[in-house]
């Protein structure tokens, strides 16, 4: 028989490389960084016990559906995929009110594991993060790194995860800064943190690699004093951001050649000096695009070049 969803589970404790994880669950393929064990949730499939929950849609970071408060969600359970494309039941187990944005809520959720015959968190445990949850999330997210808006479909972004750590820092893809729509610049944000510059889907980044972000609209500014955790004076321009991936850098920031950039992705960039001013020059810049792409910029410490 069966369990049902949503038991008390003790906390698994696994360190990932923090910055590296996009959805920041489990992985599909142990071999793929994009690869997830749930990669998308299809809102049209809630039920609770054995009803369909009607009208059931995403608002501002959280699930509502006519008639019933966020809270009167917990134990619905609804269809999800993986990154492969193969189904995945996912249960709702607990909502909280986001104490950074009080219309938003994070969610704890479960999977059920077929092989195993238990159901458990998607998420990705850490040593700072040993139960996570998460949020829910417009949009859905390939294998490449890229989103996609889907009718019906949203994203559960784990706590450990780009998606969810951009939003944690003011790039809420629903939200809006001086009348402009933030999803594009939660995009870079994504791009950004995974140190993804190809726009491929792959990361050059490692574990715990502190960074400085700001952007044109003033949702981050850059940080010029010390502060907990950072030091201005130790770091320098990395790159330049759009929502499909890098549009200038500097240098890598895992002490990598640029030149190993360049060949990853050579139809996109060519060595090339641009000054984007306040000490943010730009060694490598994408071909055929101009610098109003840019969305974000980034600074961060130097690294030495890592161990082969």
């Amino acid at each position: 028989m069966r369990a049902p969803p949503c038991q008390p589970q003790a906390p698994e404790r696994k360190v990932w490389p923090q910055g590296t994880l996009l959805w920041g669950t489990g992985r599909k393929d142990e071999q793929s960084e994009t690869s997830s064990i749930l990669a998308s949730v299809d809102l049209r499939s809630m039920r609770l016990g054995a009803a369909t929950v009607k009208g059931a849609r995403l608002e501002e970071g959280r699930l509502v559906a006519p008639s019933r408060k966020p809270e009167e969600l917990v134990g619905a359970v609804l269809q999800g995929r993986s990154s492969d494309g193969q189904p995945v039941e996912v249960a709702l187990c607990g909502v909280e009110e986001a104490a950074e944005e009080p219309a938003m809520r994070w969610y704890r959720i479960q999977i059920w594991n077929a092989e195993t015959s238990t159901w458990e968190n998607p998420c990705l445990a850490t040593h700072r993060v040993p139960s996570p949850r998460a949020l829910a999330v417009p949009g859905v997210w390939d294998e490449q790194g890229a989103r996609h808006a889907r009718a019906g479909q949203f994203t559960f972004a784990c706590e450990n995860g780009v998606i969810s750590k951009c939003i944690g820092w003011g790039y809420k893809p629903w939200g809006k800064k001086a009348g402009q729509s933030l999803e594009e610049l939660h995009q870079a944000c994504t791009r950004m943190a995974r140190a993804d510059y190809c726009g491929n889907g792959r990361s050059h980044t490692r574990e715990d690699m502190p960074i400085d972000m700001y952007d044109g609209l003033a949702v981050l500014s850059r940080t010029r004093e010390a502060v907990a955790g950072w030091e201005p004076g130790r770091a320098s321009f990395e790159a330049a951001w759009t929502g499909d991936g890098a549009w200038c850098l500097s240098r890598t920031r895992d002490g990598s050649a640029v030149e190993l950039i360049l060949e990853e992705c050579p139809a996109r960039f060519e060595a090339a000096e641009k000054d984007l001013g306040e000490g943010d020059r730009c060694q490598v810049l994408r071909k055929g695009a101009g610098a109003s792409a840019v969305l974000l910029r980034n600074r961060s410490y130097e690294r030495s070049a890592p161990r082969p």
